[in-house]
């Protein structure tokens, strides 16, 4: 009987021993079973998310705009950096410093009314926003538009204005707002109005407004269709909050194609046209006054430049300082003997008749200009 009992009791212990071997067994399973999943999950993530960077052709592009925003962002003094998104820092990759903007009020000549306009409408209530703050009719305009034909000194004004106003210049450029990835695009639009109330005082300003921001029609690709709905709708948040001091500034030289929509956004329009005769001679004193020249007749360059735009008086400006070089080059055949010190010191004056000879050659090449683009209208 004992023997029985015996046998029993390690029959029992046997049992215990079996059971619990075989619950090790299977918890050895579970674990294994859930590090190889993990494991799989880990690879298969990494894997995916390499390929996608792989795919993207831009990501080196948007990195090295990141690391670019955070210096200027620095560089501006601005302390909430790490707090940015990543659209954000993508859009702050246009910023201006506006210390860096080399065009002042100075280096705009022909243009005295339309700078004195600015200068008490845009740049007043910028920086005297307490002067401003207890009547909502004297506020800075939400929306600037610039047009008129080109080289007219649209995107000069601009620059110009950035400097005066002390506000943050964010050059928005269109490439900066589009991405492969459906949806990405209207985040970055977003973006531009958020991180612009969070740098305020700020000056968006996109030339050329009307190669983005052109009339709606049912031609239009679904994603811009979306991107311009999205510009727009926050465009609206900036109008009805006053004590928002943000304001966006176009350029174009084709305001019909302009949305209508958007042109209701920008109350302030200032046509810059093609300079008068007076105007004209002042551009030419400006653009030569730290130059060698002879005794120039300033009235009659701007008697014989008619239909003459800004950059079209530069460039004959240009064409007579390069003369006066030639000139000296067929004079001195040897050129390899000429230091630069004795070029300036030997080299004359521009006179009157280079300017002549330079404003006869500009005119051919504006005339064949209008013989190929006759049939496109640059200012309606």
């Amino acid at each position: 009987m004992l023997k029985a009992v015996a046998e029993g009791m390690f029959k029992g212990a046997g049992d215990v021993s079996e059971n619990a071997s075989a619950k090790n067994e299977l918890l050895a399973k579970i674990i294994s079973t859930l590090i190889g999943l993990t494991a799989s999950f880990t690879i298969t993530y990494f894997g995916v998310r390499y390929l996608m960077n792989a795919m993207d052709p831009t990501q080196k592009d948007k990195k090295e705009s990141r690391e670019r925003a955070q210096r200027m962002l620095k560089r501006l003094g601005v302390d909430n950096a790490q707090k940015l998104s990543e659209y954000e820092l993508c859009i702050a990759s246009n910023l201006v410093d506006p210390r860096d903007v080399d065009v002042s009020w100075t280096d705009i000549g022909g243009l005295d009314s339309i700078i004195s306009e600015i200068q008490e409408t845009v740049i007043l209530p910028f920086k005297n926003t307490s002067l401003f703050q207890n009547s909502s009719l004297l506020q800075a305009p939400k929306g600037v538009l610039l047009y008129g034909p080109p080289g007219c000194g649209k995107t000069m004004i601009a620059k110009a204005t950035a400097k005066a106003a002390g506000a943050r210049f964010l050059n928005l450029q269109i490439s900066s707002l589009v991405d492969k990835w459906y949806g990405e695009s209207q985040k970055r639009a977003e973006a531009v109005f958020s991180l612009a109330i969070k740098l305020q005082p700020t000056i968006i300003f996109i030339d050329e407004i009307d190669s983005f921001l052109r009339s709606r029609s049912s031609t239009d690709h679904e994603a811009t269709a979306m991107i311009k709905t999205q510009f727009m709708s926050f465009w609206d948040g900036l109008i009805t909050d006053k004590s928002c001091n943000v304001m966006v500034m176009g350029a174009t030289n084709r305001r019909p194609d302009v949305d209508a929509a958007i042109l209701r956004r920008m109350p302030s329009q200032f046509r810059v046209g093609l300079p008068a005769k007076e105007q004209r001679a002042q551009i030419f004193r400006m653009i030569l006054r730290d130059e060698k020249t002879d005794e120039l007749k300033f009235p009659q360059l701007g008697d014989i430049t008619d239909g003459f735009s800004g950059s079209d008086i530069r460039e004959v400006c240009r064409a007579a300082a390069v003369s006066t070089v030639h000139e000296y080059m067929h004079n001195h055949r040897n050129g390899s003997d000429i230091s630069n010190d004795d070029m300036h010191k030997e080299l004359r004056g521009i006179r009157m008749d280079d300017l002549n000879t330079a404003v006869t050659k500009v005119k051919m090449t504006k005339n064949v200009s209008l013989l190929l683009t006759d049939s496109i209208p640059m200012d309606r």
